[in-house]
């Protein structure tokens, strides 16, 4: 195992000592070492009530080969630096002769990624700077130390003032066994249902006892449609057939402000709610909320949790939008009564009004996918009160997530599925038959509206999408900025997280981004990285004004390699500005500058009926069909491959590929894929779970299966990066150009951004086709594409690499 602790920060001595005092570990330079550090030790074993038992336990700890603990703390032996981190490493939950043994042990700790301390350790400031980074290193199972002893009771019999904060973290000193509960009905300023009243929306709130005795906290925010459950039957039976033919679209010169989405001035705003009356305590509680466990970890560190489904769900006004304006604003009430600007009530009907005062008024916005997507929407309305958000696998543009460049593009895993789909699955007010029975009507007519708008007969960007689209609001963002995604996301792809980094570029607030090699995944349970405390550290400095570091600490980018397990980096930035070009040639990917001796390579769209059949049934099939060299589908691609690499490239960024091509019809599409050829040990796209239940989130309170990235069998080929574009559509998402038959046109396309990092003896492939049965339609046209090769390449954002082998050793062969 390798940690990786990217939040741990250098304090000053004296931060340190104070510290170590509040969590009373005496620092007192008058006892002697080696009883101090006693001290220390029976101290972190909370769980044990009696002396007699503290003593027991440190006979089951080494001190070096044939003595135990016990032994070595009443013998003369000084303490050594080897001693402590033979101690220390059975206290982080590492296992002797497992993970390590008594040979170079100070190596084998500093390879395990534990920050050592050099010195002296007859020297008592020698041993209290590496105790307190002990405490504050990672545990095998996902805390540190200092949290591991919280959840065993480290803190109940400790008298401090909460919150609490250690290097500039929150810890878990809140009793989460006294948790308050309540819901609450947040008024809006939108009207979705017709109704002639505004929509109120149910909120669930999680906050610590300590509050009602006057602690005024901030919270984490999470707008999840799905939070009151979804309709799934409902979904999966509106699913669009994708089984369809290609069409033409009439030449237009269509301009972005032709299609510019514009809010209607005139759309009447309703008045507020007459207040009845006021309570300080709510009138609706609830059993478990649908939780995150990022969110339960922070429960016990001060916090209060907030979830909404917001509109169009169970007990909530409105109808389902997604993704619209009026879905933006009434999560961004949500915000607004958390911050003491808007009214809230005790039910849907008394008008009794209720007010947040537990809260200080600061918001984070959490969560992943469609959670994180709200977030990214709050954000660009610059709501005050938003401190930060931390959108994971987060949608920027919802054109980019059903469509792309002129094409009806599936999320990956969901072929089929389109903004009106998403809307009917998470409609839970369906789930209210007596609810249901008074909107059903206008659900259906909007819905109705909706597929009209969404226009999937085009796939063109037009002003429904544009609606949807965050990213030319970039500029109201006034929260800083945590973005989490995975590179190999196909569902929202990784695009979605890198223009939102790049479009944050202009705007004064701080970035930061964290890439890990999974798909559509939390990331908050591996005990390799420090994720938990990296948030930790930004919202305790954003959420409660703390003064620790953490921005100017942290790397901009953070990433996790694909080539080793366990292994995260840190770069300046993501997308290099050096650049390396590739001629495409007839089979070919050479250098720039060598010239393909073929001119055009020409292939064919349509299959036969029975290979067809099988493969709209089958897409797997297909994509196996599609990587090998020798394959039905020989024909109908274009298929290119560099020479073995004789030296390692990492990508960083998005590959960019120039063609000139022609379509034997008025129409066309392609579809580019970019791959890592040769039999290889590749990481897993979902983490393995290692050990169940192994995260305690704090004492005698929820926990989480800890997972980690773990190399798979070893296989030929792993896709790097993807993209797709109308040929209609070559210039841009809104007008569509001219094609005619046989006639050659230039295409640039951007496929998706990514960090990776091929070895020496790999091949990097390109393989072009037009139909893409995971994602696009699939109407089997008879539609033949020829590619200019002296006038087509593949350009690649390069990063200089430094090659690290610090963590080599601890990982199995990247090649088999």
């Amino acid at each position: 195992m390798v940690l990786n602790q990217f939040a741990l920060q250098e304090v000053s001595y004296e931060q340190l000592k104070t510290e170590l005092n509040q969590l009373g570990f005496t620092t007192s330079l008058n006892t002697a070492v080696k009883s101090l550090w006693r001290q220390w030790l029976l101290k972190s074993m909370p769980e044990c009530r009696t002396m007699s038992a503290r003593l027991a336990k440190l006979t089951n700890i080494l001190a070096y080969p044939g003595v135990d603990l016990k032994e070595f703390l009443i013998d003369d032996t000084p303490i050594s630096a080897e001693t402590f981190y033979v101690v220390g490493l059975q206290l982080l939950k590492f296992t002797w002769h497992v993970d390590f043994e008594w040979n170079n042990i100070l190596d084998k700790a500093e390879r395990l990624g534990i920050k050592l301390i050099t010195g002296d350790y007859s020297d008592p400031i020698v041993l209290q700077k590496a105790w307190y980074n002990l405490l504050l290193t990672h545990t095998k199972f996902g805390v540190t130390l200092l949290d591991d002893l919280a959840s065993r009771g480290f803190y109940q019999n400790l008298s401090i003032t909460k919150p609490f904060f250690i290097n500039g973290k929150a810890q878990a000193v809140f009793d989460t066994d006294q948790l308050i509960r309540e819901v609450v009905y947040v008024e809006t300023d939108v009207d979705t249902d017709g109704d002639d009243c505004l929509d109120l929306i149910k909120v669930e709130i999680v906050r610590p006892g300590e509050t009602n005795d006057g602690l005024r906290i901030p919270s984490l925010f999470t707008a999840s449609p799905y939070n009151q459950g979804i309709n799934r039957e409902v979904g999966n039976k509106a699913m669009h057939d994708v089984n369809q033919l290609l069409t033409r679209k009439n030449p237009d010169n269509l301009s972005y402000e032709d299609i510019r989405f514009k809010p209607d001035q005139d759309k009447v705003i309703h008045d507020k709610r007459e207040v009845k009356g006021e309570s300080e305590v709510a009138e609706e509680t609830f059993g478990r909320e649908a939780s995150y466990a990022l969110n339960d970890y922070f429960l016990a560190r001060g916090f209060a949790a907030v979830y909404s489904a917001g509109i169009g769900t169970l007990d909530s006004d409105g109808i389902q939008t997604c993704g619209s304006i009026e879905q933006t604003q009434a999560m961004v009430s949500v915000i607004e009564w958390l911050n003491g600007k808007r009214r809230a009530f005790t039910n849907r009907t008394d008008q009794i009004e209720i007010k947040a005062g537990w809260s200080n008024g600061s918001v984070a916005m959490t969560g992943r996918s469609y959670l994180g997507t709200l977030a990214t929407a709050a954000a660009t309305t610059g709501v005050e009160g938003l401190k930060t958000i931390i959108p994971e696998a987060a949608i920027s543009n919802w054109y980019q997530y059903y469509r792309d460049n002129g094409l009806v593009i599936a999320p990956g895993g969901y072929p089929g599925e389109d903004a009106d789909v998403l809307a009917k699955e998470t409609f839970s007010r369906q789930k209210a038959a007596g609810d249901y029975l008074h909107i059903k009507h206008f659900f259906d007519e909007s819905q109705a509206q909706m597929v009209r708008d969404q226009d999937r007969d085009s796939g063109s960007y037009n002003t429904f999408w544009d609606e949807r689209n965050y990213l030319p609001h970039i500029g109201n963002i006034k929260a800083p900025v945590l973005i989490v995604h995975g590179l190999n996301d196909w569902n929202v792809k990784p695009r979605q997280a890198y223009q939102l980094w790049q479009g944050l570029k202009n705007v004064d607030v701080p970035q930061k981004i964290i890439l890990h090699q999974g798909q559509h995944i939390y990331i908050h349970n591996m005990p390799s990285f420090d994720y938990l405390d990296i948030v930790n550290g930004w919202i305790s400095h954003y959420l409660y004004g703390l003064e620790n570091g953490i921005v100017d600490h942290l790397p901009d980018v953070i990433y996790q390699t694909n080539h080793f397990e366990e292994t995260w980096e840190a770069l300046p930035e993501w997308g290099s500005q050096r650049k390396q070009r590739y001629q495409l040639g007839h089979e070919s990917l050479t250098v720039e500058g060598v010239v393909s001796e073929f001119s055009e390579q020409t292939f064919n769209d349509q299959l036969t009926k029975k290979e067809f059949d099988i493969y709209k049934k089958d897409a797997k099939a297909w994509l196996n069909d599609l990587y090998h060299e020798e394959s039905p589908l020989k024909k109908h691609r274009y298929f290119a491959k560099t020479a073995p690499l004789t030296e390692a490239i990492q990508i960083n960024g998005a590959p960019i590929v120039k063609l000139k091509v022609a379509s034997s019809q008025n129409i066309g599409m392609l579809t580019v894929r970019l791959v890592d050829f040769k039999k290889a040990k590749r990481l897993k796209k979902n983490p393995t779970t290692i050990s169940l239940h192994g995260l305690q989130l704090g004492y005698h309170w929820r926990d989480e299966s800890l997972a980690e990235f773990r190399f798979d069998t070893p296989s030929d080929y792993q896709l790097i990066s993807i993209g797709h574009l109308n040929l209609q559509n070559r210039h841009n998402p809104w007008s569509a150009d001219e094609l005619v038959a046989g006639e050659a046109v230039d295409v640039e396309l951007e496929l998706q951004p990514t960090i990776y990092r091929l070895n020496d003896g790999h091949e990097l492939g390109l393989i072009i086709t037009g139909t893409d049965f995971e994602y696009t339609v699939r109407g089997n046209q008879a539609i033949a594409y020829t590619i200019s090769l002296a006038e087509s390449s593949l350009q690649l954002p390069l990063e200089n690499l430094t090659i690290k082998d610090s963590f080599g050793p601890l990982a199995p062969e990247f090649d088999q």
